[in-house]
């Protein structure tokens, strides 16, 4: 029998035997990505772009958006149920009981910190976040802010001081809460009077930015979400957070370690999509959603191709 003949009998043989002893093996990247999100229209959105990226990549997905509230999705992670989905740096203060640690008010601190506790406890891969921050913020109209030059809440301090008209709508728990109003007060030296709060039943943003751009009661200013998608809509601005007050919230995509160790490229892919989320552009994607009434499949697929990521 010729060489060459014993030589591909060989080979086949050999495959076959790896075939037998791990079927899944040659159906590795036929396997599709879960994909989650939480329930909220941002969560939605990332999740939306992250699969559309994947795809484009040549990776089967299997879309499971807007599954649930954190808890859920988290533990659906942590079991297998979803491979990915985005997620928030500050989160991890509350995933590992660890509210009191000074580095979640970090940028930088925080993402080092949330990324080598999870992969060390959980075998869970944090990549890259985006530089937008959706914490708790405080937002004024932008015709108030231009002409008092008010851009961080140590412009506010000055403005109080001199006496500006101020007048802010929020929910209870946001004046009340520690890690709220209170933390903001402590960290710039300020203190509202009754007079310049209008107290609002519950703690949807919709609502107290509402007030603001309707000058409600002679509202000027709006507890908010830092990336909230009628922010820009509305015409206000959200005062900068310097000192880090709050804790620091930065999207970022979670990832099974194993799903890394089949998709390598996965960091790669994922980095141009979040440097690209500044808390500006995250607003305005927001806006197109809640505001506009665009779907998010039609809106992630616009932004993914305006940076080049659809080919």
């Amino acid at each position: 029998m010729p060489r060459t003949d014993l030589t591909r009998r060989a080979t086949l043989a050999t495959v076959t035997a790896l075939l037998l002893v791990s079927p899944s093996l040659g159906h590795a990247q036929d396997k599709p990505v879960v994909v989650g999100s939480k329930l909220d229209t941002e969560g939605a959105l990332l999740g939306e772009m992250m699969a559309q990226l994947l795809e484009a990549k040549g990776v089967k997905v299997e879309r499971r958006l807007q599954l649930g509230p954190t808890r859920i999705v988290r533990q659906a992670l942590l079991s297998g149920e979803i491979d990915l989905y985005p997620e928030y740096t500050g989160n991890g203060a509350f995933f590992f009981q660890m509210e009191d640690d000074p580095a979640w008010h970090d940028p930088s601190k925080a993402a080092d910190k949330v990324r080598g506790l999870d992969l060390e406890r959980n075998s869970l891969v944090w990549l890259q976040p985006a530089s937008a921050n959706n914490t708790w913020a405080i937002a004024v109209r932008r015709d108030m802010a231009g002409p008092a030059k008010l851009r961080s809440l140590e412009d506010l301090v000055g403005y109080l001081k001199s006496g500006g008209a101020f007048k802010l709508a929020a929910s209870a728990e946001f004046v009340e809460s520690p890690a709220a109003l209170p933390a903001f007060q402590k960290a710039y030296g300020f203190n509202l009077s009754p007079a310049q709060l209008l107290v609002l039943a519950g703690g949807d943003t919709a609502v107290t930015m509402r007030a603001a751009a309707e000058q409600l009661n002679g509202v000027n200013a709006a507890m908010v979400y830092g990336t909230d998608g009628a922010i820009s809509a509305l015409d206000l601005v959200v005062l900068e957070d310097p000192k880090g007050a709050q804790v620091v919230y930065q999207p970022a995509p979670v990832v099974r370690k194993a799903v890394t160790e089949r998709l390598p490229q996965i960091d790669e892919w994922m980095r141009p999509l979040f440097a690209s989320l500044t808390l500006e552009t995250l607003q305005k994607l927001n806006a197109r959603i809640v505001v506009e009434g665009q779907p998010a499949r039609q809106v992630a697929e616009a932004h993914l191709r305006g940076l080049g990521l659809l080919g």
